[in-house]
């Protein structure tokens, strides 16, 4: 998918149609293009408008590739990882993707491999002040967007991970396992994206200034503000990581002591269900035993079956096992 968008004085942010960018001589000027899993002629489409080499576009289509900034000499590239989310049956999945915003003198173009809310805020008239042509400015509320739906969704993982744990509490399920254990995955996934956002991040504070990146005393701090906001998801995610796997092992040992408690249980059945067998074994015997040809020959083997039973479980019970 690829669109087009520029700002304008009087209209807001302006939707260019594909008549309009498609015709000869088209100007991206103060455009903002944004390219979401585009097929090689769109790329195409965006490397004769804006100069950028196929190649370059195409690598936060890889979804390994590493959060990191490049400055060109006639462009800048800016990748990080963004959090998506994504509903299964019951349930939310979280994982992250590259995100790659690319600047020029006159245009910027973000690449990504799915459509994510980061970018939709600005499409959808949620983040204030946003215009195409500040392009530090809109670089750096991209950041803080991102940022923000790191804590936002660190916070849903939390709130998930309590459910659980109450439907836990009222009977150990496989399907509940496995959803605890794709949260603790969620939060390795956004433990290894924000500190290598944080990397980026560190070293566009170091840049502050270049070519393609002129950022006043307001911009700057804005950076600052992401710096801070993808610190302190670094540490949620630090907290809730642990918390999760703390509660993981918890389980994990009370599903052992539980099948530890049953196979008590089952072992103790059959300590008891064995003595009367034993004892109605030697009456079964082709041989002379007291009482044999007797009729309370019978009851008798039936009381010292319940006798030996009633022995075997008050030791048992006196040992605590029963």
């Amino acid at each position: 998918m690829i669109e087009f968008f520029r700002s304008e004085q009087d209209r807001g942010l302006r939707v260019i149609p594909p008549e309009e960018y498609s015709a000869e001589g088209f100007d991206v000027k103060d455009c903002w293009i944004n390219l979401v899993d585009p097929s090689d002629k769109e790329v195409n489409l965006v490397s004769t408008l804006t100069g950028f080499e196929d190649s370059v576009l195409k690598c936060p289509l890889d979804d390994e590739e590493r959060s990191r900034v490049e400055s060109e000499d006639d462009y800048l590239m800016v990748l990080v990882d963004t959090p998506v989310i994504d509903e299964e049956d019951d349930y939310y999945s979280y994982y992250t993707i590259p995100l790659g915003t690319f600047i020029k003198e006159h245009v910027i173009v973000t690449v990504s491999l799915k459509e994510n809310t980061a970018l939709t805020d600005f499409l959808n008239g949620r983040v204030r002040n946003f215009a195409t042509y500040r392009k530090t400015r809109f670089l750096y509320q991209l950041l803080y967007n991102i940022a923000s739906k790191f804590l936002g969704y660190l916070k849903q993982i939390n709130r998930a991970s309590g459910r659980i744990q109450n439907e836990l509490h009222k009977s150990t399920k496989n399907k509940e396992l496995i959803q605890m254990l794709d949260l603790e995955n969620s939060l390795v996934y956004f433990s290894t994206s924000l500190s290598d956002n944080d990397a980026v991040i560190s070293r566009l504070l170091a840049i502050k200034n270049n070519a393609f990146l002129k950022a006043y005393e307001e911009e700057y701090e804005l950076l600052e503000d992401v710096a801070g906001e993808t610190k302190q998801a670094i540490q949620m995610c630090t907290i809730y990581r642990d918390i999760l796997s703390g509660t993981m092992d918890a389980y994990a040992s009370v599903i052992s002591n539980n099948q530890n408690l049953i196979m008590k249980v089952l072992a103790i059945i059959t300590l008891i269900l064995s003595i009367p067998t034993l004892v109605a074994s030697f009456f079964g015997m082709n041989t002379w035993l007291p009482g044999k040809d007797k009729w309370w020959g019978f009851a008798a083997a039936i009381g010292l079956s319940v006798v030996m039973v009633v022995i075997i479980c008050f030791a048992l019970k006196k040992k605590k096992l029963l």
